[in-house]
């Protein structure tokens, strides 16, 4: 979910993600950094007066050379509390949930990215091989009253079905206990892939749809980092954003403003 003044907002968690290489080292065939240490000590120094508390995961207790892009470490805002800054070897992240605004996760964003580089202690080491930026959305269906295709095809133009007369005997039911689907699209700009997934689940225990919205991009398509960042990071919000506001027009959308 894209839109901060959206009243009630189908967000779970808005995330950054940013990957990079990490080398093999002599005498193993393992990938590791041999920066990650350093990195992480002057990374969290530069967070500190915006991310104060610290949490080390309990993936912290892997060996660096068997936890490449795992995250280790988390710094939140405050105790529990959102946003929240995560790294691992060759991983970093930035998540925001129900506090989420377009213009304040950006400048977030941006600003981990600024630090990152900044604490680097080899910046020509520092290769960025994935930029992810990826929206979880989630809406409350009765899936008693209303199969999973119904209210994909009525609420969110998701046309998904299966013949008819695979149901015919009634020795299957038509309306499924499971749902998972997913589909990627080549884009141009930023570069990459957009990636819908869709699936049955719940959220405060209450029986739903998850989607996951997501611009990816890899490699060669990577812009100059850190400087081409920010239009990156513009480029692939306008993208979810405008596919979200398109899959949700008309009674979802008047469902998420309260109207």
């Amino acid at each position: 979910m894209q839109d901060g003044k959206l009243r009630n907002k189908p967000l779970v968690e808005a995330l950054l993600e940013l990957r990079w290489d990490l080398p093999t080292q002599v005498g193993s065939e393992l990938p590791s950094d041999p920066h990650y240490r350093l990195l992480l000590g002057r990374f969290s120094e530069r967070i500190e007066s915006a991310y104060p508390f610290h949490e080390a995961l309990p993936t912290a207790e892997i060996p660096d050379a068997m936890a490449a892009n795992v995250p280790q470490h988390r710094f939140r805002v405050s105790r529990g509390a959102w946003p929240l800054i995560q790294m691992g070897p060759g991983i970093m992240t930035v998540n925001e949930t129900n506090g989420y605004e377009w213009a304040t996760f950006r400048s977030r964003c941006e600003s981990a990215v600024e630090m990152l580089f900044d604490a680097h202690p080899s910046k020509g080491d520092l290769h960025i091989h994935s930029l992810t930026l990826r929206y979880i959305d989630a809406v409350d269906v009765d899936f008693s009253a209303e199969s999973v295709f119904d209210f994909l095809r009525g609420k969110m133009k998701l046309d998904i079905s299966l013949p008819p007369s695979l149901f015919e005997d009634d020795r299957v039911k038509s309306n499924p206990s499971a749902f998972n689907w997913q589909v990627s699209f080549p884009h141009q700009i930023p570069g990459g892939l957009l990636t819908l997934r869709f699936a049955m689940g719940t959220r405060s225990g209450k029986p739903g749809i998850l989607w996951e919205t997501l611009v990816q991009t890899e490699r060669d398509s990577i812009p100059q980092m850190p400087l081409g960042f920010h239009i990156w990071l513009e480029n692939a919000h306008s993208l979810t954003h405008d596919w979200f506001f398109k899959m949700i027009q008309g009674e979802l959308d008047r469902r998420f403003s309260g109207d």
